[in-house]
Parts: C-alpha cells; sequence; structure tokens
C-alpha cells in the first residue's frame, strides 16, 4: 500500500511539474516582454530630474570629472547608462542665521562658485558629452544629439541677500528655478522646518517682491522645503505655474517637506507640478529600530556634515580625519540599510501613484534629490532609471503617462512660465 501511494505521488509530481515549468516560463516571457516595451518606452520619453546636488568647488575637475565613472549617484555616465537626458543641477547654500552684509556675500560666494562649477562642465570639461539648456527647447535640442542636457537650479534664495536685481544676475547666469527657501527661515518665507517659529509667517514683503520678478523675468518657483504658509502666500500671487522640485505626498509619509492633498490639489489648479523625491526617509517612516541605530552610530562616530566654510577652514590632517570618519559612516550605514531597510522602488511610485491620483497625470513628475540625500533600493543612482520605467509600465500607465511624468509635464509649466515672463515684457 505505501508503495503504492509513494508511486502515485511521484507519478502526481511528474504531471504537475511540467505545468508548473510552463508557469515559470510564461512568467519570464512576460517579464522579458514587459522589460522590452518599457526600453522602447525609455528610449522615446525625454527624461528629466529636476533636482540633484553638487559638491563645491572641485566639482567638475579633473578630480572630480562627472564625465567619467564617479562614486556620484548622477554623472554623465550613468546618466547615458540609465537613458536620462537632462538633469536641473542645483546650486544649493545651506541656511544660516545670520541676516547682514556679510552672511548675504558669504552664501553668495558659495553660489558662485557652483554656478561656476556647473558652467565649467558643460562649457570647458565635457562639452562634448552635455550642454547647457537654458529653455525648453534647449533640452529638446540638445537631447536630439545624443548629450545630455544640463540645467540650473539654485537652492535656496538665501544668496540673494536683500537684493532684488541679484534675481535678473542668476537669471543670466542660467537659473531657471530657485527654491525659496531651504532648512531655515530666511528673508524670502518662513522655511517647513518645524523646529523653527515662524520668521515672517509666510513670504516677507521682499520674498513677494522675488516672486513678482521670477514671474517677470521667467524662473520657476520652486515651494520644496518652504512652510505651508509661505506656500498658500505663493499660490495666491504668483502669475504662473509652480514647481516642487523634489517633494512628496504628506498622506504617506507626514514629514514637513512633503505636500499635503490639499496642496496638491492647489497645486493642480495653479497649473504646477510636484516632482516626486527619490528620498528615503521621505517616502517612508524609518521605523524606531532604525533611527536608534542610527543615532548611536551618530554619536559613536561624531558624526555632523560640515559646511562648506568649515571644511575649508580644516588643517591636511583634519581634513583626512573627516574623511575617514565619513568613508566609516557610508560603511556601516550600508550595514544599517541591510537590517533595517528603508524605502525602495515601490515606495517611490506609490507617492507618484498617490501625486497623480490627486493632483493628476498633468501634474507630477520625477526629482531625486540625488547626492544630496536621494537614493533607494532599485532607484540608487542615474543608471538605474530605467526600473521607474518598468515599474510605471507594470502598474499600469500607458506611455503617454510615462512621457508626462518624465519630463513632458516638467517642459509645459517651463513653457508657460517663459508665456508669462513675455507677456509682462510686452506690457512693461
Amino acid at each position: 500500500m505505501k508503495i503504492t501511494l509513494k508511486v502515485g505521488i511521484f507519478a502526481l509530481g511528474l504531471a504537475i511539474l511540467p505545468r508548473a515549468y510552463a508557469r515559470t516560463q510564461t512568467a519570464a516571457a512576460a517579464d522579458e516582454k514587459l522589460l522590452a516595451k518599457a526600453k522602447a518606452i525609455h528610449e522615446r520619453a525625454l527624461t528629466i530630474d529636476t533636482h540633484v546636488d553638487i559638491s563645491g568647488a572641485q566639482y567638475a575637475t579633473p578630480e572630480l570629472d562627472p564625465g567619467k565613472e564617479t562614486n556620484l549617484k548622477c554623472d554623465l555616465v550613468k546618466m547615458k547608462r540609465g537613458g536620462l537626458d537632462g538633469v536641473f543641477l542645483a546650486v544649493f547654500v545651506g541656511q544660516r542665521n545670520a541676516f547682514d552684509e556679510a552672511a548675504y556675500k558669504s552664501a553668495l560666494d558659495q553660489a558662485m562658485a557652483k554656478f561656476e562649477a556647473i558652467h565649467r562642465l558643460a562649457e570647458k570639461l565635457r562639452p562634448e558629452l552635455c550642454a547647457l539648456a537654458l529653455s525648453p527647447d534647449d533640452v529638446v535640442r540638445i537631447a536630439k544629439t545624443g548629450k545630455r542636457a544640463v540645467m540650473i537650479g539654485v537652492e535656496n534664495g538665501y544668496p540673494l541677500g536683500e537684493d532684488l536685481a541679484m534675481v535678473k544676475r542668476f537669471y543670466d547666469l542660467g537659473a531657471r528655478y530657485i527654491t525659496l527657501s531651504h532648512s531655515g527661515h530666511n528673508q524670502i518665507c518662513d522655511s517647513s522646518n518645524p523646529a523653527q517659529p515662524p520668521r515672517h509667517n509666510g513670504l516677507s514683503a521682499f520674498g513677494r517682491q522675488v516672486v513678482a520678478e521670477m514671474n517677470r523675468l521667467g524662473i520657476m518657483i520652486d515651494v520644496s522645503h518652504i512652510a505651508e504658509k509661505s506656500f498658500w502666500d505663493v499660490i495666491g500671487i504668483t502669475k504662473a505655474p509652480v514647481i516642487a522640485s523634489h517633494s512628496g505626498c504628506a498622506a504617506l509619509n507626514p514629514v514637513d517637506r512633503n505636500l499635503t492633498d490639499e496642496q496638491l490639489r492647489a497645486l493642480a489648479k495653479n497649473g504646477g507640478v510636484v516632482q516626486v523625491v527619490a528620498l528615503g526617509s521621505f517616502l517612508k517612516a524609518d521605523p524606531p529600530e532604525r533611527r536608534k541605530a542610527l543615532e548611536d552610530l551618530r554619536k559613536e562616530l561624531g558624526f555632523r556634515r560640515m559646511s562648506p566654510q568649515e571644511m575649508q577652514a580644516l588643517t591636511e590632517a583634519q581634513r583626512t580625519d573627516y574623511e575617514k570618519m565619513m568613508q566609516t559612516y557610508r560603511e556601516r550605514m550600508e550595514a544599517i540599510d541591510r537590517k533595517y531597510p528603508t524605502a525602495d522602488l515601490g515606495d517611490f511610485v506609490n507617492h507618484i501613484d498617490h501625486a497623480v491620483k490627486i493632483a493628476g497625470i498633468d501634474h507630477v513628475g520625477i526629482g531625486t534629490d540625488f547626492d544630496g540625500g536621494g537614493g533607494i533600493k532599485g532607484f540608487n543612482d542615474h543608471s538605474e532609471a530605467l526600473n521607474v520605467t518598468v515599474e510605471l509600465l507594470r502598474r499600469g500607465y500607458s506611455e503617454k503617462d510615462i512621457r508626462k511624468i518624465w519630463g513632458e509635464n516638467l517642459l509645459r509649466v517651463w513653457r508657460e512660465v517663459e508665456k508669462v515672463a513675455a507677456r509682462s515684457k510686452r506690457t512693461d
């Protein structure tokens, strides 16, 4: 009886095995078909990332050449490999709680060094690989040549000081968006940083002038990082659509920099676009165990990120020690990431899904914050950009939808900002 039963089970296994194998083969074929379709769509789409940070004055030098494979999440090699056509590089200056001539001069010097670095990349170091784009038409033209389109966004209006003429100077240097504030209130508006009491209760009087001047010149207003009251003040007075160059959805993770559903609806009514960020802590809340592990590691190493001024003041020995500490920190962070995984590609596309649901397909894009904290499993650098298209296709987005998300929505907003500026100049 036992022998008969075993033979029967064995025979049943033989009967099931071909069917299981066939299902596996069918799934593999479906995945290959999906990937092939995604590759074709990705190739046809104009793909743009609206926010990538750069290092200081050493960026775009032989020591840190984005035309070669680097440890950066965004370099021209990774962009080409991932099929990314254009990127806004950030002229970022951190916020200080100082609002005098010396502080503004220091911030402006930092900004000018980054403007210079971006121009150096496109015009001197790697003009055979990339070119500076000053308009949507430039982006389209450059992409057709096979080069990468490089654009400039200013992250934090602090370096403007209190001189309205600086807005025009930044425009002339190539800035096509300005993030009004960063993680701290400035002279323009209040930041979303919840640890600080309001400084202006929204936009300052000078901030209102800055918004009007950006409308007049054709600079996109970036509402990432600004306080909710500042956001509503901007929406109330701007004549052009606005962008959130690197933000997520507060409904999925209620951190200060993410937008509420009410803000997403207002952004859509304004005609603007939210560029969904690929920064793990904005996509999904860290579990308590991960937060504790991070806190313990930082305490153990005495970790803190230094400003460019602080780095410049270090001796050679101090700089070496700091770099060793940062290397140790990165290595230990990898272990923490393995033990307590943070957000991944699925979480990133969940935010895209939600933004599309609330704001609509015409008002969503991608702004990674690579090299400024961005990078998640499945989309950790620009070489993995195709993975986003694959996941969007897997979730049922059409090619038309995907092309809008990857760049067409952003270019539409940019063109409308240019039209508002052109109308303003005709009435001046």
